[in-house]
Order: C-alpha cells, then structure tokens, then sequence
C-alpha cells in the first residue's frame, strides 16, 4: 500500500498494478487453455471413379433406399430395386446391417417427394445402427 504524507491526515490509497499483471497472466493462460479449433459436421462425399473408361461394377455391398413419388398416395419405398412397405423398413435394415462392419446407406428420393419422407428414412437407418446415411442427387445419380 502506498501512503501520501502531508495535510492533516494520512490517506491509503491500493496499488492495482500488481493485480493488472496477474489478470494478464491469467488471461494468456485461458486463451492457451481454450481450444480455438472450430467444429463442424462430418460430411462424407462421393469421390468420381480414377478412370472414367472404366465399367463400374455394381456393388453388392451399397444399399440404397428408394422413396419413390405418388401422386396422391404415401410414396413407395424400394431398397436395391426391391419393393418393401414402409413398415417393413425397419426389419429389413435391421437385417441387411446386423453383420456388417461397413454401415453405409445411401437415400435416393424421387423430385416431388415432400422430404418429410426422406427424413423419416434416415431416421429409420438410424434407428438400423447405420453408421453412415448419405443423400443421392440428380447430379450424383448421372454419373453412375
């Protein structure tokens, strides 16, 4: 503490500089601490094939779940061009993925398809243990 001298008493006053030098300290310390790294979404995407000339050969191991439009009526569901009925969604999926070690399912919804559908799917390969659920699109669907 510091004190000034003269005048009919003595005053106090505190010497805040050495609180100013720890509250740096501890502020360099936080900014250390806290990872600044920002965290996004895991996203996986579809690579083209290293040779365009080459065939591609269909994989027995993609499963692709259909949700195709009606008009009028609750959408038809197919998986690898197999009719099912959106009840026997969950069995099935259940089944295909319940010995394989890679999950992975693709969605493939029809233009006029309300996409409350096509949630309701991923929810139902979720619920499958499917690890990974990618979305097809118009552009996607061309190149193969």
């Amino acid at each position: 503490m510091a004190f000034s001298m003269g005048g009919a008493g003595s005053m106090s006053e505190i010497n805040v500089t050495p609180m100013i030098d720890i509250l740096l300290v501890l502020l360099i310390i936080f900014m250390v601490i806290v990872p600044v790294t920002p965290k996004g979404l895991d996203a996986l995407v579809p690579q083209p094939p290293k040779n365009p000339q080459q065939q591609q050969q269909p994989n027995d191991r993609t499963i692709v779940v259909q949700v195709l439009y009606r008009p009028g009526q609750a959408p038809a569901y197919k998986i690898n061009d197999t009719d099912v009925n959106h009840s026997d969604l969950l069995p099935k999926l259940t089944e295909i993925y319940a010995n394989r070690a890679e999950r992975v399912m693709f969605v493939r919804g029809d233009d006029d398809v309300n996409f409350a559908y096509i949630a309701d799917v991923i929810d139902i390969g979720k619920a499958a243990n499917v690890d990974h659920i990618g979305l097809m699109t118009p552009k996607i669907q061309a190149g193969q």
